[in-house]
């Protein structure tokens, strides 16, 4: 699946800890109370903002060149953020659903009396589809 790399501004918060933006994506906010926890909150807050562009049918903004992005202030600087789409799929879109299919009579057979398990295959062939698009 896609990878998508965003800069991010970590700014250094009055109370402590970080907190993080994104110019491209207005609306991605988020915080951490150390470097850390605020890459790894950014890295979720980013995919929370491009899946749901996604799914609203939204256009992804193209990513700001890094170095055409002004700071506020000299506590602040820009990180790469990559964000792993199949990755974020699998951890928060793993919940099962049901599927109706059609096989032949004679290899719905043969696979019970093997004790194949359908469900496996059926995932196994649709990872190996996939990931060769």
């Amino acid at each position: 699946m896609k990878q998508y790399f965003y800069p991010a501004i970590f700014h250094t918060a009055e109370e402590g800890g970080l907190w993080v933006s994104f110019p491209d994506l207005p609306e991605c906010l988020t915080e951490g109370d150390s470097m850390e926890e605020a890459y790894q909150m950014a890295i979720e807050a980013l995919g929370l903002a491009l899946t749901d562009r996604i799914r609203d049918q939204e256009p992804l903004p193209t990513p700001s060149p890094p170095n055409q992005i002004l700071l506020d202030d000299a506590d602040s600087h820009i990180v790469i953020i990559q964000f792993d789409m199949e990755a974020y799929q699998k951890k928060h879109n793993s919940k099962a659903v049901k599927k109706t299919l059609s096989i032949p009579e004679w290899l719905n057979e043969e696979a019970i009396a093997r004790g194949i398990n359908f469900s496996q295959v059926l995932q196994e062939a649709l990872l190996t589809k996939i990931q060769s698009y």
